[in-house]
């Protein structure tokens, strides 16, 4: 198997996992990475595209492969505009979706928010839901989309409230049992490890997985 993957959001916690699994393993010949500004990483498989996500329209033809992997989100402390917002988090993953489509791209692999829903009171949360929907109605050949809890694993930036939580979940994991254990938090790199096991498998269709059935794919 020798293919090519495409990767929007390559510098965040699960994207940075994620590429780094791609570039190791033989079943990708070629990783092309979306990016504002160019990582400081240098590989034979790795193709970096310095783009304006704002015009994906004029990067179309690059935009083909085996599987786009889309781990674009940001969060209200970086982005307060919320219009902003909602164009990092829906529009940019909704219109890689449509490219993708449009260019015969075999499988797009969406990381969503645990609890997402469009008819969700909070923000995220319904915004998260309507991308998940809109993605779906593209019609594309394989969907999946993962819904992780709160992440753990070492991020550039440093966010003292996320590491207090991480803290904070490790002693809260054990004591959230049965229904609950889609509530426990998950490390970056398991999603990312899902998320490529995934995508050496042939199958076609819409696949949801809940932070718990994560776990088992990785």
């Amino acid at each position: 198997m020798s293919n090519k993957a495409i990767i929007a959001g390559a510098s965040g916690l699960i994207g940075s996992k994620l590429l780094n699994i791609l570039l190791n393993e033989p079943a990708y010949n070629e990783v092309l990475i979306l990016v504002r500004r160019e990582l400081l990483i240098k590989h034979e498989k790795l193709v970096q595209l310095v783009i304006d996500f704002d015009k994906l329209d004029e990067y179309a033809a690059s935009i083909t492969g085996h599987a786009i992997f889309c781990c674009l989100g940001s969060t209200r402390k970086k982005t307060p505009d919320l219009v902003v917002y909602r164009k990092i988090d829906h529009d940019y993953p909704v219109k890689l979706a449509q490219l993708g489509k449009q260019n015969g791209v075999g499988q797009y692999h969406l990381v969503s928010s645990l609890g997402a829903n469009s008819k969700s009171s909070s923000f995220y949360l319904k915004m998260k839901g309507e991308t998940e929907d809109d993605i779906q109605q593209v019609s594309l050949k394989c969907l999946h989309i993962y819904e992780p809890s709160f992440l753990t694993g070492d991020r550039t930036e440093y966010r003292p409230v996320e590491r207090k939580t991480s803290i904070l979940m490790k002693l809260i994991d054990p004591l959230l049992i049965g229904g609950l254990k889609k509530y426990r938090s998950i490390p970056a790199q398991t999603v990312a490890q899902a998320m490529f096991n995934e995508s050496i498998k042939n199958e076609e269709g819409i696949f949801i997985h809940p932070s718990d059935k994560i776990k088992l794919l990785a």
